[in-house]
């Protein structure tokens, strides 16, 4: 199978590279591609988020700033590779190292944990709130080691197996489409009247593109953890949450870990009483370094998998030309 000029093989090469390079250099900390994709999303929201918005005007400028990128990606990737296949291979993996956040998800909560087994609250609220919308000014550790579970769960799925499915299926420009789809649901995909028409297609988009790699990061979450509570986890409770990805994957999670999650939190001042997720004990401040090695360890697991079904393929193929 070719991809954008590469085969299956050459694929997988470059997801270990991807995350290889994420996992040692970390997010960028200087022009990020993603920071002026942000720009240019608020420019644009500005221009075509009036009185008299639609959805079809929310799609309208989806397909203004995603579509253009995503074009330019391919194009360069394919004129790379024909060039120098090595060129276009390597260009692929720093690609998707851009559209991965692995690294970044512990090194957004690890000081979190730090901070609470250090007894400082005030530090590991002002750092929670980095990391998620809900209020933090009056929040123990238990709900601070709450947010921070559930914040890790499911951008497994959002910032790190999303991208590495999308690479899979479509090579850089599939991974570049799934990043700045999530980048702009989290931008526009609010329910509030600012964006509840034109945000719209921003929040479905991404829900499609994410359906399979929510599932998949699930299952991952748990064949490494409590299986069996993971999964009943994950039918009873998923139903309940109104986001269709990140039900699987937080009740799933939650039950992997053995930790009961969901439940109350304040969002604007105003208290809100989410579906429970998971079953089991409270989160504490050690649970965050278990649901960033249980994300890790899905990451190798997917890795594994592909690295597997490419060394098949290559003895299949080996065997096949053996008996021509």
């Amino acid at each position: 199978m070719e991809l954008a000029g590469l085969s299956f093989t050459g694929i997988v090469l470059c997801v270990i590279i991807g995350i290889a390079l994420d996992l040692a250099l970390g997010e960028a900390r200087r022009l990020h591609p993603l920071v002026g994709f942000g720009t240019l999303a608020i420019w644009v929201e500005g221009k075509l988020n009036h009185a008299a918005a639609s959805r079809l005007t929310g799609l309208l400028a989806w397909c203004i700033v995603v579509l253009p990128l995503v074009a330019v990606v391919q194009i360069i990737v394919i004129l790379a590779i024909r060039f120098n296949p090595w060129l276009g291979a390597a260009l692929h993996a720093v690609v998707l190292y851009f559209c991965v956040g692995l690294r970044s998800l512990h090194e957004h909560t690890a000081p979190i944990q730090a901070a609470l087994e250090a007894g400082n609250l005030e530090d590991a609220r002002q750092l929670t709130s980095m990391i998620v919308s809900r209020d933090n000014a009056q929040a123990e550790e238990q709900d601070i080691s709450k947010a921070a579970v559930e914040s890790l769960l499911e951008n497994g799925c959002d910032a790190v197996f999303g991208a590495i499915f999308w690479f899979v299926v479509a090579g850089g420009a599939g991974a570049v489409l799934y990043r700045l789809s999530n980048t702009l649901d989290a931008m526009w995909g609010y329910r509030t009247s600012r964006f509840l028409k034109f945000g719209c297609a921003a929040a479905r988009i991404d829900d499609g593109l994410n359906w399979i790699p929510a599932r998949l990061t699930a299952l991952s979450y748990a064949a490494l953890g409590n299986t069996r509570l993971a999964w009943q986890c994950w039918r009873k409770q998923a139903p309940q949450w109104s986001s269709p990805n990140a039900g699987p994957v937080m009740s799933a999670g939650a039950g992997a870990l053995e930790l009961a999650l969901g439940g109350a939190a304040i969002y604007d001042g105003v208290l809100e009483q989410r579906p429970l997720l998971g079953e089991g004990k409270p989160a504490l401040a050690k649970d965050i370094q278990r649901a960033w090695r249980l994300v890790f360890n899905a990451s190798l697991l997917w890795t594994g998998v592909l690295f597997l079904v490419a060394v098949a393929k290559i003895l299949n193929a080996l065997n096949g030309s053996a008996h021509a």
